[in-house]
C-alpha cells in the first residue's frame, strides 16, 4: 500500500495549483522539520485537534480503531487517554474543535461509497458527554461513484466544513456545510476547486482568517473572506511529501503540524 502512495506523491506538484487557481508560490516562506514520533498508540494517526492545553494536541487511529482519543505533546509523550461514551470508530478520518470545549469527531470515511452512517460525533471535553450529527449527501448513489467520500473537516463559527477526498477523474475537491447542531442532515456541495491531489485533512487558523487543506503531497492555503466560508481566495501551495499525509493542525495562525500514518510529526514554520 506504501508504494502506491510513494509513487502518487512522487509526481505531485503545486504548478497546475499555480496555473489554474492562482495560488502563490509560497514554500520558501516556510520551514518544515521533523519533529519527532507520535506515541506507539497512535498507530494510524488520521486527524488532529487542539486542547484546552495549548501543550497538549488530540488524535485518533483510522477505521477500525478504537473509539478514543489520545492526548500528546510535541515531545511524543503520550499523557492522556479519552474513551468516547456511545461512539464506534468505524471510519474515523478527522477532528476539529471549538473554543468552549467541543471535539468534533468525523466518522465519514466512505471509500467505497455504501455508507449510509455518517456521522459526526460531537464530545464535549466539559462534562464527557457525546451528541451525534448524522448527515448524508443530497446526491449520493449506492453505484461506482466514489466522489462522496471526505477525510477532512473543521469548525468555524457554529458550523462544520467538509472537503471531499476527491477520488474520481476530473479531479474537483467539494465542500459541504452542516451545523454543528446534534440532528440529521442532507448537504450539498456549497463550493469546489480542481485539485489534482486528494484531500486528507483539513483546518482553520485560530483566528479564523486563513484555512489549510492536506493532501497526500502539498498544502493548500486560503483566505477566509467576509463572505465566509470558500475557495475564492487562494494564498499560497506548497509540496510537503513526507509519507501519507493524514492531518494537519494549526499550532498558531501561521505554523501547522502535520502527521502520517507512519507515526512521524513535522512543524512547519512560517519564516
Amino acid at each position: 500500500m506504501y508504494v502506491w502512495f510513494a509513487v502518487k506523491t512522487l509526481f505531485c506538484t503545486c504548478q497546475s495549483d499555480h496555473k489554474v487557481n492562482n495560488f502563490e508560490k509560497v514554500r520558501s516562506q516556510y520551514k518544515i522539520s521533523k519533529i519527532g514520533k507520535l506515541p506507539s498508540l497512535i498507530s494510524e494517526s488520521s486527524g488532529l485537534a487542539r486542547s484546552s492545553n495549548e501543550h497538549i494536541f488530540w488524535s485518533h487511529n483510522d477505521s477500525g480503531g478504537k473509539p478514543a482519543l489520545y492526548g500528546f505533546d510535541l515531545n511524543g509523550k503520550l499523557v492522556s487517554i479519552k474513551t468516547i461514551p456511545q461512539a464506534k470508530n468505524v471510519d474515523w478520518e478527522d477532528l476539529a474543535e471549538d473554543k468552549v470545549g467541543n471535539i468534533y469527531i468525523g466518522d465519514f470515511g466512505n471509500n467505497s461509497n455504501t455508507r449510509s452512517n455518517l456521522e459526526i460525533y460531537k464530545f464535549s471535553t466539559l462534562d464527557s458527554t457525546t451528541q451525534v450529527i448524522k448527515f448524508k449527501y443530497a446526491e449520493q448513489q449506492r453505484n461506482k461513484s466514489r466522489i462522496f467520500d471526505s477525510e477532512a473537516f473543521f469548525h468555524h463559527k457554529d458550523n462544520l466544513y467538509l472537503f471531499s477526498k476527491n477520488w474520481e477523474k476530473g479531479e474537483i475537491v467539494k465542500m459541504y456545510q452542516l451545523s454543528d447542531k446534534a440532528g440529521d442532515y442532507t448537504v450539498n456541495a456549497s463550493d469546489s476547486i480542481p485539485v489534482d491531489s486528494q484531500v486528507t485533512s483539513a483546518d482553520i487558523s485560530p483566528d479564523g482568517k486563513r484555512f489549510a487543506l492536506l493532501t497526500y503531497g502539498k498544502v493548500l492555503l486560503f483566505e477566509v473572506s467576509g463572505e465566509g466560508i470558500n475557495f475564492k481566495k487562494p494564498l499560497g501551495c506548497f509540496r510537503l511529501v513526507k509519507k501519507q499525509n493524514e492531518a494537519i493542525l494549526f499550532l498558531n495562525n501561521t505554523d501547522m503540524l502535520v502527521t502520517n500514518e507512519q507515526g512521524d510529526m513535522y512543524r512547519i514554520t512560517y519564516r
